[in-house]
């Protein structure tokens, strides 16, 4: 019955592709299609790689944060298939880029930047649902202000000095670029 007023709604609202499982095959064929997503858009985008990132808003702005993180990516031209649990505020785009093209990849990286910086600005976070990443960990700061990043790294320096667990990140002597190295 829920689920069923949640599709009434979405319809009502202008939405559609809601799905729902009932018993465990459904759900493995949900859990499926989540899990080979990011392989579809890569297909969608020959000769691009996927720039996954996430960021988590409050529930009451999911659909500003989504409607204008989309209208933006269309008008940059930045190709950037979407999934999102409206239920947690939690949106997942698949950046996808030409890594060989650094014009591209300049301006992925600037969308990236912008979609992190309009989650802060809407009351969300930028580690979203799958943590932070080496590609956001530079907007971390503007999140949670210089002190708590200091405290992070004082942390992370006293627990693991070698860097060991969850390398490069805070505090970590080098930190390799989102497509270079660490592809």
């Amino acid at each position: 019955r829920l689920a069923t007023g949640a599709r009434e709604l979405i319809e009502a609202c202008g939405g559609g592709g809601f799905a729902f499982a009932v018993d465990a095959a459904e759900r493995r064929a949900l859990w499926h299609a989540r899990h080979t997503a990011y392989w579809a858009a890569l297909a969608a985008a020959p000769g691009k790689v996927g720039w996954p990132t996430d960021a988590c808003v409050p529930i009451s702005r999911l659909a500003e944060y989504v409607g204008e993180t989309a209208k933006e990516l269309e008008e940059s031209g930045i190709s950037a298939p979407l999934m999102a649990h409206a239920t947690d505020g939690n949106a997942h785009f698949i950046l996808l880029v030409d890594r060989e093209d650094a014009a591209d990849v300049a301006r992925v990286e600037a969308a990236n930047a912008r979609l992190v910086a309009r989650a802060i600005a809407l009351g969300g976070t930028v580690t979203g649902e799958h943590g932070l990443g080496c590609g956001k960990l530079k907007h971390l700061e503007s999140e949670t202000g210089a002190v708590a990043v200091e405290a992070m790294r004082a942390i992370k320096a006293a627990l693991d000095p070698e860097d060991i667990f969850n390398p490069f990140k805070l505090g970590s002597r080098h930190v390799p670029h989102a497509y270079g190295e660490a592809l």
